[in-house]
């Protein structure tokens, strides 16, 4: 099943990033922190690598939603 996360909270989570000047190590963390609030569990390391695809791209919203349900649905 794929996890659909709220238009408003990847909006938030975008700004988060893009705004904080995050590394993406620290983009991974924030990631891994957002999925941990919605009841996942989530490595570290999967959370850096799709922060970095994530970045690679502008922070484009449908490719930060991918990433999250790709994360979620693997957990």
């Amino acid at each position: 099943m794929t996890e659909h996360f709220a238009d408003t909270e990847l909006h938030l989570l975008r700004d988060e990033l893009l705004r904080s000047g995050l590394d993406s190590w620290q983009a991974g963390e924030l990631i891994g922190a957002f999925l941990s609030a919605k009841g996942y569990g989530v490595s570290n390391s999967d959370a850096r690598t799709a922060a970095t695809r994530i970045e690679r791209v502008g922070c484009n919203l449908p490719v930060l939603r991918e990433e999250l349900q790709k994360l979620a649905q693997f957990m």
